[in-house]
């Protein structure tokens, strides 16, 4: 983190803090949920075209992120320390901008088989 001073990156980050950058490959699983208010198309049997969101996939986490190094390729990134989490919530932000509204659910991004972040959006509780 930028923020935060090289003794203070070691102590949070461990063996994570590297000023040359950290590589990780990441497998991310996308859960798209039917609500209510979606209907199945009777036509096509489907809630969305799945070559439509093979599509938007790849607009959305694809072209910005394979093969990227995430602190120097990604704008996104500049700012924001690259953690699983919040490549989490970039594919959620992403592709909630291309998918029709209310369908996507959740993200799963998978950094190690024991490290894994599920993201659902930001929750609005109401009093």
């Amino acid at each position: 983190s930028k923020s935060l001073s090289d003794e203070e990156n070691l102590k949070l980050f461990g063996k994570c803090n590297n000023p040359n950058g950290h590589g990780h490959n990441y497998k991310a699983r996308l859960l798209i949920s039917v609500l209510f208010s979606l209907q199945i198309d009777p036509v096509s049997g489907m809630v969305i075209n799945l070559t439509d969101l093979k599509e938007y996939m790849q607009e959305a986490i694809m072209e910005p992120l394979d093969h990227k190094n995430l602190d120097k390729d990604v704008p996104y990134f500049a700012d924001i320390v690259s953690t699983t989490e919040n490549v989490a919530v970039f594919i959620w932000e992403n592709l909630k901008k291309l998918l029709p509204v209310g369908t996507l659910y959740k993200v799963k991004v998978y950094e190690t088989d024991q490290n894994v972040v599920v993201y659902k959006g930001e929750e609005t509780i109401s009093e």
